[in-house]
């Protein structure tokens, strides 16, 4: 009887020790890895927004591979005695045992610098990702505020775009043109999408023929100085163009102007601001500027002593935890948005023609 548990006990044990356990290790291994990669680049990310809060030096460490090997081993032994007859002695048995698992990631880093930085962070966003991003579902309000310093004569607090202003800056009319255009666009009264003639490949803005005539459209072209009766309008990045009243001038911000913008939604310790460690910016009657007039609904990074409850991301600087709240969903948003823009500024964008082609004509 003996003789025959020992043989079950054997034959289990060499059962288990022929389950695989490679699909179990991927599963966990990429999940895991996948998470801290996401959290390490919305960290990276919020890290360089205070930086640049502060005015130092933003740094941008680029994944370049991530790999790993798994090794899994294991083994047992048995030994003992076995007696037919309890008269010759006791039976003695003994299992031993062991398992060993081993990970090796290897990660590859590199600095953003040379021709990669001034391309990927000094470039100005071409227009063709502005579209991309409307088309892909993202608000055209949150992207005109966040990547545009100019349209036409309307000024999106451009001097946001690098190191803080002494000075309040102007944002109201462009927030409600910004808001205008999304309305129209939700409202299918206008679209954006690439010119067929004139010059072919460049942006345009359509006015849909049975809103020619509408009161809103017409507010919002009378807004933008435009008089051009056309129902298609030409989008052009040329700011200086003495034809201003027939086009739509969008001078768009680099990567690193969006930054800046961005880092006036920090808020900074009373101390630090008492300390001189940041700029404080003026309003006209000579009180701090509150920049989340500026960037209301759009992104505020909170600070704290400690490390925050409730933060979707937080980073430690200065002494100061700094965190985006983790119920703020404007604030998630926009970081999401501004990774993808990053994102779309290391890669070559092709013009999309089949996203929408728009022939300049009035026929």
């Amino acid at each position: 009887m003996i003789q025959k548990i020992i043989c079950f006990l054997i034959s289990c044990i060499l059962l288990s020790s022929c389950s695989q356990f490679g699909p179990d290790f991927m599963k966990a291994g990429r999940n895991d890895y996948n998470k801290v990669l996401a959290q390490t680049d919305d960290e990276e990310t919020l890290l360089n927004l205070v930086r640049l809060r502060y005015a130092d030096n933003p740094a941008f460490l680029k994944v370049n591979s991530v790999s790993t090997s798994f090794n899994w081993k294991e083994g047992f032994g048995l030994d003992g005695s076995i007696f037919e007859s309890d008269a010759v002695g006791k039976n003695n048995i003994g299992i031993r045992g062991n398992t060993e698992y081993i990970e090796k990631p290897t990660i590859s880093y590199s600095p953003l610098s040379g021709a990669d930085f001034v391309k990927n962070v000094l470039t100005p966003i071409d227009h063709q990702v502005i579209l991309l991003l409307a088309r892909s579902g993202w608000s055209l309000e949150r992207i005109l505020r966040l990547t545009v310093n100019k349209i036409n004569h309307i000024d999106n607090a451009s001097e946001a775009s690098g190191p803080t202003p002494t000075n309040s800056p102007d944002y109201a009319a462009f927030n409600q043109i910004a808001k205008d255009f999304r309305l129209l666009q939700k409202t299918s009264k206008i679209t954006l999408g690439y010119q067929l003639d004139g010059n072919p490949g460049d942006l345009a803005l359509l006015i849909k023929k049975d809103y020619i005539t509408d009161a809103d459209v017409e507010k919002f072209l009378s807004d933008l100085k435009i008089n051009k009766k056309n129902n298609i309008i030409p989008i052009t990045p040329n700011y200086f163009d003495a034809s201003s009243n027939d086009n739509i001038q969008i001078e768009s911000r680099s990567l690193a102007g969006i930054l800046f913008f961005l880092s006036h939604g920090v808020s900074i310790p009373a101390d630090d601001i008492k300390e001189g460690r940041v700029t404080v910016t003026k309003n006209e009657s000579g009180e701090n500027f509150d920049w989340q007039v500026v960037l209301d609904n759009l992104f505020t990074v909170h600070t704290s002593k400690k490390p925050p409850e409730q933060a979707t991301i937080a980073v430690e600087y200065r002494g100061n935890w700094f965190y985006i709240k983790d119920n703020d969903m404007q604030s998630k948003y926009t970081l999401m948005l501004l990774n993808q823009i990053a994102a779309l500024q290391s890669g070559q964008i092709e013009k999309a023609g089949p996203i929408l082609t728009l022939p300049v004509s009035s026929n």
